[in-house]
């Protein structure tokens, strides 16, 4: 029961980001540098007749990897098929998926650096020579089958680029780094995304969203929606400035950004380990959540914000978290690795 939950909820909320994705470059806010190189290589290839290069995109979750993968399809007039590392988990499964292209095509893979090495080894040829070559049967009788491939581009997108194999990394000859945003360009989105959503926002509305939006258009969308609904009941559906703040105030996310794991994070930094320094894993397990989870969805921020520090010992809060949580910051102490 939990799982059919799980799924459904999945579901919705792949539609409503399909619903606010851009679908092409013009649509598409923030990232300039990336977009203007991006631009440039589409019109070069279109030019010469010839398929786009192989593109990598890094960083962190919520910035536009996926969309731009799409926006890229549509702008050299070609299929996008999307998959993810995780699931490629034999050399059959990308050889099925790669024969299955028409020239050109676009295959996008999520989180690629997930992808299984044996598997993962079987792209060299792929993304050079537009070649396969697949084991069949086993001992004696075994033999390799050279598959031919189509001229495709692959357009991978990790949120960890330092565990990508070299060799697979020097294959992409477009490799784009996204950056968290400017509070502005996501005022921008936020009024975009009001705009299909059918819900009225002003500009303060806008920038108080963007504001606790910790950077990412993801959340800015998510936190949109929340606000939408709190307008719809009690505003008229129009959010203002003031109906932002009080519908973000229901859902504990501060001024600042920091929502309620963020807190208990940094309290159990401040309060309970006396600032640090202090292990991931026992932050996770004094959070109650995941250490790989910590990590990836909410140190980038808290340490982007300047609320903490990682260090050869562990973690160690800042001034500003201190400040921020309104309590006494503690004397300092004998550094341990907890």
């Amino acid at each position: 029961m939990a799982e059919r939950m799980s799924d459904e909820l999945n579901r919705r909320n792949s539609a409503f980001d399909n619903k606010l994705r851009p679908t092409d470059f013009g649509a598409f806010v923030g990232q300039r540098k990336v977009r203007d190189r991006l631009m440039l290589a589409v019109e070069a290839a279109k030019e010469r007749g010839e398929p786009l290069d192989h593109v990598l995109f890094s960083g962190p979750p919520g910035l536009g990897k996926t969309t731009l993968s799409y926006i890229l399809g549509e702008a050299m007039g070609v299929r996008v098929k999307t998959t993810s590392g995780p699931v490629i988990t034999k050399p059959g499964d990308l050889a099925g998926l790669l024969t299955s292209l028409e020239p050109g095509d676009i295959v996008f893979i999520d989180e690629i650096h997930r992808m299984a090495k044996t598997v993962e080894e079987y792209l060299y040829s792929a993304m050079e020579d537009y070649a396969i070559d697949i084991m069949i049967d086993q001992g004696p009788n075994a033999r390799s089958v050279r598959l031919e491939l189509p001229r495709f581009t692959l357009v991978g997108a990790t949120t960890r680029i330092g565990l990508i194999a070299a060799p697979l990394r020097a294959r992409f000859g477009l490799v784009n780094r996204l950056d968290y945003y400017e509070p502005d360009d996501l005022a921008e989105i936020i009024r975009r995304s009001a705009g299909k959503l059918g819900v009225d926002v002003d500009d303060d509305g806008a920038l108080e969203i963007a504001r606790r939006s910790r950077g990412t258009p993801r959340i800015a969308n998510n936190l949109l929606r929340r606000v939408r609904d709190y307008a719809q009941v009690k505003a008229g559906n129009f959010i203002t400035g003031e109906v932002a703040r009080q519908s973000l105030g229901l859902l504990e996310i501060d001024p600042h950004g920091l929502d309620d794991m963020d807190r208990r994070i940094l309290e159990t930094i401040c309060v309970k380990f006396g600032g640090g320094p202090v292990g991931l894993s026992t932050i996770a397990v004094s959070v109650g959540e995941e250490a790989d989870t910590v990590e990836e969805a909410y140190e980038p921020f808290l340490i982007m914000g300047g609320y903490m520090e990682r260090t050869p010992k562990g973690r160690v809060a800042t001034e500003l978290a201190y400040s921020r949580l309104g309590i006494k910051q503690a004397s300092p102490t004998q550094g341990r690795l907890l």
